[in-house]
């Protein structure tokens, strides 16, 4: 796990830094529907492609990797794992994993389908021992779909990765639409950056079925 230490007083966010972690604490929410069509007719298995295609959009903006570590530095990590739940249907609880990210989707969903192996069957909070600090929360709630979803964190101003949940899909007009809810710390990510965040995982869903 490699990671590069922000210096504060170089930084070009340093301002809005502090202002949105500091004088005004601020965290956000953004619910979308992503257009998984070419996912679904690739008949391609729809949570760890999203596992995925998030890790890999995630690994591509520095304001996405940005997190306060262990020591208390601002980091910026060099790549991402990313951290999912698995539903247990007999204590109707949950559970987290992750799974080590590869740019090879094959090699990812080979990464994944082990952990659940491993794992899966394991019913504690964290399932998966030796959890990094480069990881970000991922979870599903296949049961319903939703036009809004509010994270409300009692410490989540001290938090700046990215937090995502995906609901149930739906037909609309001849596609299928994912509800997708990013929640972001405004120190490190304005509306333009999760707005191209958002823009890039679109592009990718259409193109993974290429």
């Amino acid at each position: 796990m490699n990671y590069r230490i922000i210096d504060i007083d170089k930084w070009e966010r340093k301002k809005y830094f502090e202002h949105y972690f500091s004088n005004v604490p601020c965290t956000y929410s953004v619910t979308v529907k992503l257009d998984i069509t070419a996912i679904l007719d690739k008949k391609l298995k729809l949570y760890p492609t999203m596992l995925y295609l998030l890790t890999k959009t995630v690994n591509m903006y520095e304001e996405f990797r940005t997190a306060v570590n262990s020591k208390g530095d601002i980091v910026v990590f060099e790549s991402m794992n990313p951290s999912f739940t698995i539903f247990h249907k007999d204590t109707e609880t949950f559970s987290n994993i992750w799974s080590e990210y590869s740019e090879s989707y094959a090699e990812f969903c080979e990464n994944y389908e082990n952990d659940l192996s491993l794992f899966g069957e394991i019913k504690e909070f964290e399932a998966k021992p030796n959890v990094p600090e480069n990881i970000f929360p991922v979870s599903m709630i296949p049961w319903t779909t939703f036009e809004s979803f509010n994270l409300n964190l009692q410490k989540g101003f001290d938090y700046l990765l990215p937090i995502f949940t995906m609901g149930k899909y739906e037909l609309a007009e001849g596609k299928y639409l994912l509800p997708l809810s990013v929640t972001v710390h405004h120190g490190v990510c304005d509306g333009f950056h999760l707005c191209r965040f958002i823009n890039k995982l679109q592009e990718l869903c259409n193109d993974i079925a290429k």
